[in-house]
């Protein structure tokens, strides 16, 4: 979409050029609009199973005992909503100091707009800074079985599964659970650039079902786009492995 291309483009040049004062963040030099001496701003699109698109709005921070409130607009200065900082993780980083991550979703009304979504965050001190993600409204597709159809008994152990591929996906994330193990994962949940994922022998079991879900992302880290700008989150799905 030509006319979107060029938006990002300019968004680009813009966050680049932004002042260091006010989107510093590991250092002066990274000139990311994401980043503030309070924490980390990040809105996400998401498609997941069974509910409207809704904006994910993401902040994390090291300094939260000093954060009073962070409220969110969209490009017109409309507020989009306000993070609930009573609902979190926390996140344990060895030699640094433990850091809180708020996430909060809100749904995608019918006015709303690409464009740079500003978050407003208050300190208790009364001081303000403010953090910026650019984002293109889009609905990414989820993805679906490709290599073991939904509900299948499989004779063996199977090596490896394989899903389709998602139009504008760069990366997945795939969470396969054991349902006769309290449903544990049994694969770490790290980013793959492949609609595939193989499976250690072993690690399946005859006799055991199991589940399994993909994130598809467009991308991983970005000055403009943030963690991510599109997401979708699968249905669940399952197969079984046969008694011997």
């Amino acid at each position: 979409m030509p006319k979107r291309l060029a938006a990002l483009l300019l968004a680009l040049v813009a966050a680049r050029l932004a002042p260091a004062a006010e989107t510093s963040g590991p250092s002066a030099s990274d000139q990311d609009p994401h980043y503030t001496r309070a924490g980390f701003f990040d809105l996400h699109v998401c498609n997941w199973p069974d509910r409207p698109l809704f904006f994910m709005m993401v902040f994390s921070t090291e300094h939260f005992a000093r954060i009073e409130s962070v409220a969110v607009y969209d490009p017109q200065a409309r507020r989009v909503g306000s993070m609930d900082l009573g609902r979190y993780r926390i996140v344990q980083r060895p030699g640094r100091p433990p850091k809180r991550v708020f996430i909060t979703q809100v749904p995608i009304g019918a006015a709303a707009v690409d464009g740079w979504y500003t978050a407003r965050i208050r300190i208790r001190d009364g001081e303000e800074v403010t953090a910026r993600d650019f984002v293109v409204l889009d609905r990414m597709a989820r993805a679906r079985p490709a290599s073991i159809p939904d509900g299948a008994e499989l004779d063996a152990a199977p090596a490896a599964l394989s899903w389709t591929p998602v139009p504008g996906a760069a990366y997945y994330q795939v969470f396969v659970r054991d349902l006769w193990g309290d449903g544990e994962l049994l694969l770490p949940a790290e980013l793959h650039e492949t609609p595939r994922v193989d499976f250690p022998q072993g690690l399946l079991e005859p006799g055991g079902t199991y589940t399994w879900q993909v994130h598809a992302r467009d991308v991983d880290g970005h000055p403009l786009l943030g963690d991510f700008n599109h997401g979708s989150l699968s249905r669940v799905y399952s197969f079984s492995i046969a008694e011997p």
